[in-house]
């Protein structure tokens, strides 16, 4: 009896330690515990209004279903900093009548990471993403919704991905 408390003692300890900083979504926070990501300012020379409130509720929406970090708003482990530099919306097909039939929203951030625990992973970078749509269609409502939703999960993935799972 003895020897099979103690089999499933040493299975526990063992499964406990080999799992500790793994992430079913592969992100590895190392020791991490905690991540600060404030508001990310809009500074393109186009100004999206929601823009600024709605890309930094996604970054920390990713972080926060992805991994174990606790959000706080001071010092971190983890911190997130940058500022939107691009909102651009462009033609990208024309039709015989010299109208856009096809039109690209494209949305550029800059991000400064920084991990106090493992400094080299440090980074400075810009991410960009863009979203196509019908020429003749406006970007309002429902329709800016999605595609903030699509650049947004590209972008934040990105991020996600140069910060904790190194790809």
């Amino acid at each position: 009896m003895k020897k099979i408390y103690y089999l499933l003692i040493l299975i526990g300890l063992t499964l406990n330690q080999s799992c500790g900083i793994y992430s079913f979504t592969g992100g590895n926070v190392g020791e991490a515990k905690t991540i600060h990501i404030p508001y990310f300012p809009n500074n393109a020379s186009l100004v999206e209004p929601s823009l600024s409130q709605k890309f930094t509720l996604a970054l920390q929406d990713k972080f926060l279903q992805q991994t174990n970090l606790s959000l706080v708003n001071s010092t971190a482990d983890l911190t997130f900093e940058g500022e939107i530099t691009q909102y651009r919306t462009t033609p990208i097909a024309a039709t015989a009548t010299q109208t856009a039939q096809r039109s690209r929203l494209t949305i550029s951030v800059k991000v400064r990471f920084y991990n106090v625990l493992e400094e080299e992973n440090n980074f400075d970078k810009s991410f960009t993403h863009f979203f196509d749509y019908p020429g003749s269609a406006i970007l309002l409502g429902s329709e800016l919704d999605t595609a903030f939703e699509v650049i947004f999960e590209r972008i934040t993935q990105d991020i996600f991905n140069a910060a904790v799972a190194q790809w």
